[in-house]
């Protein structure tokens, strides 16, 4: 990647965090922590790896996501948004009565969403399901989840996992935003999922631990995944919860907190001096 392309993803991301925070206050409801975390990989998603068209965003080849930790919407609609799906002004009308931006994935009112989620450990289930279907029917899609750690503690999760291996569905990349905290506080204290890496290789998948922040870990990742045969890719990300807002980050109790008048303004200062600076490098 050069280094014109890193910082034009690094811009893309803080956008993609502009939103998340118009978006939630908006709504004054919302989930900005693990939707802040996520913002590189979203941005990386949607502006490198995923094979999509906002022209045309049923195409029968495209790539498809998952995200199974619907709750994190916001980040997804900004960075579908920018990526021209629908209108960017149309994310501060998120949980409004009578909005399509409904406060968890619509797979049948929103352009570019492909699975409708929410209750957590059901869409790494229906990305396995996608990356079976478009086997048997000879796409050469590739299907991409993201998924919480909190949300692993799930049982149906592993079956998942399992489900995926068996299957050999080595066109199936699963990512854990590994930001350690969880509605209820660490997750290494809620229930501990470590260590993740190890687990998702017993149960038969390549995986690799990066920082989730980094393109170019994330780049060589997304690489590295495609190259695997006969079995699934995950890629465990090392994040930080409510990245790029500084008194949300590692902080449980923005999980699901939207920001207040007072809130949304110190952070969209913050965050919009950060985007000044990266335009004008």
């Amino acid at each position: 990647m050069t280094d014109n392309e890193k910082k034009a993803l690094q811009i893309t991301a803080c956008k993609v965090r502009i939103g998340i925070i118009e978006s939630t206050h908006a709504a004054k409801a919302g989930h900005p922590g693990g939707s802040l975390s996520a913002a590189e990989l979203f941005t990386y998603l949607y502006f490198k790896e995923l094979n999509v068209d906002p022209k045309n965003p049923k195409k029968w080849d495209r790539d498809r996501f998952v995200l199974s930790k619907g709750h994190c919407a916001p980040g997804l609609y900004a960075a579908l948004a920018l990526r021209g799906f629908f209108p960017w002004e149309d994310l501060k009308t998120l949980r409004h009565i009578g909005s399509y931006l409904q406060g968890h994935p619509d797979m049948k009112s929103i352009p570019g969403v492909d699975m409708s989620t929410g209750s957590l450990g059901q869409g790494i289930s229906a990305a396995c399901g996608m990356a079976l279907a478009a086997k048997l029917q000879s796409n050469p899609c590739r299907v991409y989840a993201l998924l919480g750690d909190g949300e692993i503690q799930e049982g149906q999760v592993w079956e998942a996992f399992m489900f995926a291996h068996h299957y050999k569905l080595d066109n199936l990349c699963a990512v854990v935003d590994n930001n350690g905290l969880q509605i209820d506080g660490p997750v290494d204290q809620v229930m501990n999922p470590y260590p993740i890496e190890d687990k998702l290789r017993a149960f038969g998948w390549e995986a690799l631990t990066v920082d989730g922040h980094d393109f170019d870990a994330l780049e060589n990742a997304f690489a590295q995944a495609r190259t695997v045969k006969g079995r699934p890719f995950a890629i465990v990300m090392k994040t930080v919860k409510g990245k790029g807002v500084g008194f949300m980050e590692n902080q449980v109790g923005w999980h699901g907190k939207a920001p207040n008048d007072e809130q949304a303004g110190t952070a969209l200062k913050e965050l919009r001096e950060a985007l000044a600076g990266l335009e004008a490098e």
